[in-house]
């Protein structure tokens, strides 16, 4: 079993000051194999190759400027409880995101909503998209249990930085319930946010905290786990994607709003900004 020595650097925080990993979690990130069997990003044979890969998957280049975002409105962060997974094929999930600017109440029980429905849906990590809302927010808990670990909040993410290092793993999603597989993403990330009362700051991430947040940064770019996918992954998945896709159909008794069917050949992208 393969070694995750993340980094862990500062000592518990609040999840509502900066937002930080807990020296708590310290155990839990002794290994990768240590996450249970249902929760996203669970360990598979993928954890075993943690050395640098070759290849053919592509690094893609890509500043990623906020400035530009259209800001959330009051309506856009209107919630009820309890929250509700959105599931793929969901046209929710491939809408980008909204920046957040009101730092209030409503915001820090929405982010509290967001724990609560990931915890009970055997979750590590969340973003606002999944629960229908197309905002720039995410939540996350390596630890995957309240109580244990440390509950990260991040408002309005960008990447500045990503690692040359590639590693896969395979990756579970929330808004793909029961569905697996290998997904290669840079090792580590640089990235600045704003935390719940809106204070700005950097923090770099590795292994997987990084893990986590990529994913979660992907849904709020309306960038879904199975497009970083090569082809050959995705023909092991294809067939319970399609089933989703029918399962929305005849839910809403609509088209499905995309067809996995419909993916053109093509490498997968990894990476977001700048590399160090």
């Amino acid at each position: 079993m393969a070694v995750c020595n993340c980094f862990l650097q500062a000592p518990p925080l609040s999840r509502f000051l900066s937002p930080v990993f807990s020296r708590r979690a310290t155990n839990f990130f002794a290994g990768y194999g240590q996450l249970k069997s249902t929760v996203m990003f669970s360990s598979s044979s993928a954890g075993n190759r943690t050395g640098p890969l070759t290849s053919p998957i592509r690094a893609e280049v890509k500043r990623v400027s906020r400035k530009d975002d259209e800001i959330a409105s009051a309506s856009d962060l209107q919630f009820e409880t309890p929250l509700k997974i959105v599931e793929y094929p969901d046209p929710i999930l491939r809408a980008k995101s909204k920046r957040i600017g009101v730092f209030d109440e409503n915001l820090k029980n929405l982010a509290d909503a967001m724990f609560d429905v990931m915890y009970k849906t055997d979750g590590i990590g969340l973003s606002a998209p999944q629960v229908g809302l197309n905002v720039q927010l995410m939540v996350f808990n390596p630890a995957g249990e309240s109580g244990e670990g440390e509950e990260i909040v991040l408002v309005n993410p960008k990447i500045n930085k990503y690692s040359d290092k590639l590693v896969p793993f395979n990756e579970g999603c929330l808004s793909f319930p029961g569905i697996y597989a290998d997904v290669i993403r840079p090792q580590s990330v640089k990235i600045d946010a704003r935390d719940i009362t809106g204070a700005r700051f950097s923090i770099s991430l590795s292994r997987l905290p990084a893990r986590i947040f990529q994913h979660e940064y992907d849904h709020l770019e309306g960038v879904l786990f199975f497009d970083r996918m090569t082809d050959d992954v995705l023909d092991t998945i294809r067939e319970e994607l399609e089933a989703l896709e029918k399962k929305y159909e005849e839910k809403n008794g609509l088209p499905s709003p995309e067809k996995v069917q419909a993916r053109q050949k093509k490498k997968a992208g990894v990476g977001f900004g700048k590399r160090r």
